[in-house]
């Protein structure tokens, strides 16, 4: 399988829902119970370093003279972030290795620009995402629980969904899965790994008993897009683009498949927690981890940014659509200005990168630097989480 095949489990809460309503319960399926907040259709403009004087000391290159390479001299690097120079690079993929590495939507390849820009070197961890929820008394959506009336239009007589669905929750792997029905030919078939666990999110990663208490350096989980962004706006920064995101991953390289080249663990080395093995049959855990690993567990990049592959996914700014490189903006691209899944054509999707500790090389390969997922901007999942970035000002 490969990284489309990950998108079924992306389906927005409601849905989950609505086909556990709808009798689809052979397939294993349980109702995905959340609140929601209605998704905006046109994205919102992303701030960019253009608002720099540019005779503020910044270095240009030859073929655009006003694009920010350094940060301005008056401007300190934020704590826990690196500075991410401005350039121009080669994005996405047209190669096709044989191996299925290489999706239609990541072609073709094209030239951006892009100003610099700074980056948390982790994604946030649950230490930071504590501090956030303290201050500001912020639920994320796995941790409100929802109502008959957030599925009209998705239900045809929501009075039929049973209370006992109605209930806090979010979306983790079921490791019980049964292996005796386990059926892989036929398109949403990763549902049945799936599973809803009430009482799941941010602070009770595999449900109501289990605790954050002993990986509070683990990347934060169970977090929707509209959850990450309302922390960065929290933290005075925002989300990347989906070209910052890349760019940033190849960490100064040029063509190469993951941050630190083409070998996918050279010299016999793990460098990055992914699955090993067969999935969903088999993890052998090479790296260690069968969840989450703690932040800086595996070797920076050559921008000082650690697990940019692998471990979990990372929201990015950007609405999807499969075509959006067909006719992207060569400077500071900030994606389309709406979303298209073909998948799902009635749902907005966002932009996802990095794979997670759940990819394998015959299931999902999302954490090649190239590769693109997309997810339900309301559903947080137990292997998707986030950094943040942001642009420098004048001052």
């Amino acid at each position: 399988m490969n990284a489309r095949t990950e998108t079924s489990i992306r389906r927005p809460y409601k849905s989950w829902i609505a086909l556990t309503v709808a009798l689809l319960a052979s397939l294993g399926l349980l109702g995905y119970a959340m609140n929601r907040q209605p998704e905006l259709t046109v994205a919102p403009p992303v701030p960019q370093a253009e608002a720099l004087d540019h005779r503020d000391g910044l270095k240009s290159t030859s073929l655009d003279p006003t694009l920010v390479i350094d940060p301005p001299a008056h401007a300190s690097t934020p704590p826990g972030m690196v500075w991410i120079p401005g350039g121009e690079f080669d994005m996405g993929n047209d190669i096709d290795t044989g191996r299925g590495i290489g999706q239609p939507d990541e072609a073709p390849v094209h030239r951006v620009a892009l100003d610099g820009f700074w980056m948390d070197e982790t994604e946030v961890t649950n230490a930071q995402f504590a501090e956030f929820a303290r201050e500001t008394g912020y639920l994320t959506i796995a941790e409100r629980t929802p109502k008959r009336e957030d599925f009209v239009g998705l239900v045809e007589d929501v009075n039929v969904i049973p209370e006992e669905n109605l209930v806090a929750g979010s979306v983790c792997f079921n490791p019980k899965y049964d292996w005796r029905t386990l059926r892989k030919d036929f398109a949403l078939w990763p549902y049945q790994v799936w599973k809803y666990v009430p009482g799941a999110d941010w602070k009770h990663p595999e449900g109501e008993d289990s605790s954050i208490d002993d990986i509070m350096d683990h990347p934060v989980v169970h977090i929707s897009w509209n959850d990450a962004v309302a922390y960065a706006e929290w933290a005075g920064k925002r989300l990347p683009t989906e070209a910052e995101w890349e760019y940033a991953a190849r960490g100064g390289l040029s063509g190469k498949m993951y941050p630190w080249g083409d070998e996918l663990h050279p010299q016999g080395e793990w460098v990055n927690n992914i699955w090993q093995g067969t999935f969903p049959e088999n993890n052998r855990n090479e790296d260690s981890f069968m969840s989450t690993a703690p932040v800086k567990t595996f070797p920076a990049n050559g921008y000082g940014l650690y697990e940019m592959s692998g471990n979990v996914w990372e929201w990015c700014h950007d609405f999807y659509r499969p075509d959006t490189y067909a006719d992207s903006e060569p400077r500071n691209p900030q994606g389309p200005e709406t979303s298209f899944d073909p998948n799902e054509p009635t749902i907005p999707k966002r932009i996802q990168r990095g794979g997670s500790f759940m990819c394998s090389d015959d299931y999902c390969i999302g954490y090649r630097v190239s590769a693109r997922m997309k997810g339900d901007p309301s559903t947080g999942t137990s292997h998707c989480g986030f950094r943040c970035v942001k642009s420098p000002r004048r001052q």
